[in-house]
């Protein structure tokens, strides 16, 4: 997961908090993260290297709809991300 960019890790960590990973539902999201300077030529490139690298399973629902859900690989690659994350965390803070 360390070779992705923080927008894919984010888009990651998104989709495995959502009930219906749809683009739109992403990038909602999204813009209340980074705000709403997301557009479709960042979002959907990018879940599509997701995709395309494995992290992400990417399923037509409709002609313009596509529903994205982790992966296995995409699970564990967040899965380790937050545990390499915590243990920098202090939690008596």
């Amino acid at each position: 997961m360390f070779d992705l960019t923080g927008f894919q890790r984010d888009l990651l960590f998104v989709i495995a908090g959502l009930d219906t990973p749809h683009g739109t539902t992403i990038s909602d999201e999204l813009d209340e993260a980074h705000g709403p300077d997301i557009n479709p030529g960042q979002l959907y490139p990018n879940l599509d290297k997701l995709a395309d690298e494995g992290y992400v399973d990417k399923r037509e629902i409709e002609s313009r709809l596509n529903e994205y859900r982790l992966t296995e690989q995409g699970q564990k690659a967040v899965e380790n991300r937050h545990e390499w994350e915590a243990q920098y965390l202090d939690s008596s803070a």
